[in-house]
């Protein structure tokens, strides 16, 4: 095992990889890495870094507040990053904005991870641009999310953040309404026969003092929408807390492209439900 600092380099967006140490993944006690997606601009000038991670433990959970062992510089240690590391690949769940004037400049994300440290950059270099809110070769887009049926809507990675309160004990209800395009991106370009549904969504929790108990973390998309050339649906879920303090709930909805856009850096959209539970 290496133990000490592992410094990786970037990974090529177009492989959607992880440059990983020379590190086997175990049940427990291995290390988790950052993964830079890449950049995209704002329509203000400023750019998002998209970035994921890698959990090289097949079943160990980490939890691993920010600090001195989760931390991205300069301008943190807190830049929006998961305190709560599920096992195996999470795909671009956050994006940390830069200015326009970022220029050559990068941040990087440090996490120490049952004792083995790993560090990624990110930056603006050319060869990381990516486009996720438009995948080129079928003009797909990536779902529309709503956390009020007819509230305000995000599309795309960088996501939005609502509010909730709740109560140890008490379910809280989740309810995610999405609409879609519809349109199929593979990387193999094969369309297969018979298609699941256009949207699939995950729920898992990003930050929290103890682990939380979703009734469904894949609930079912139900469609409501017959008649749209896209897909509109609704999936419903609740969530339980053993515990109070301030939690962090994370949603992914992915389309037809699947969990990382199969390669395509394109198309999911993120939602976050920060949740302060009383006793």
């Amino acid at each position: 095992m290496i133990r000490g600092l592992i410094l990786l380099s970037l990974v090529l967006p177009a492989l959607a990889q992880v440059a990983a140490p020379q590190e086997p993944a175990r049940d427990a006690g291995s290390s988790i890495t950052g993964a830079f997606e890449g950049w995209y601009k704002n329509p203000d000038g400023t750019f998002n870094l998209l970035l994921g991670y890698y959990n090289r433990n097949r079943k160990q959970e980490v939890d691993l507040p920010v600090g001195p062992d989760n931390r991205i510089e300069p301008g943190g240690p807190d830049r929006g990053q998961p305190t709560h590391f599920l096992p195996g690949r999470a795909w671009g769940i956050f994006a940390v904005k830069v200015p326009a004037d970022f220029g050559d400049n990068k941040i990087t994300w440090t996490i120490v991870a049952n004792g083995i440290t790993t560090v990624i950059p990110a930056s603006l270099k050319p060869d990381y641009e990516i486009s996720p809110l438009v995948e080129a070769a079928v003009g797909n887009t990536p779902p529309v999310l709503r956390f009020e049926e007819n509230g305000p809507s995000v599309q795309g990675p960088q996501g939005m953040t609502i509010q909730r309160t709740a109560k140890v004990g008490n379910p809280l209800s989740l309810t995610a309404w999405i609409t879609d395009d519809a349109k199929f991106t593979s990387s193999s370009g094969a369309r297969p026969r018979n298609l699941a549904a256009p949207v699939t969504v995950k729920w898992t929790m990003y930050r929290g003092p103890a682990p939380v108990t979703f009734a469904k973390d894949r609930p079912e998309v139900e469609k409501l929408d017959y008649k749209s050339p896209g897909f509109s649906g609704k999936a419903g879920t609740t969530v339980m807390f053993s515990q109070p303090g301030e939690y962090v709930l994370h949603l992914t909805a992915n389309d037809y492209s699947g969990e990382g856009g199969a390669g395509f850096q394109c198309c999911w959209t993120n939602g976050q439900v920060r949740v302060s539970v009383q006793p």
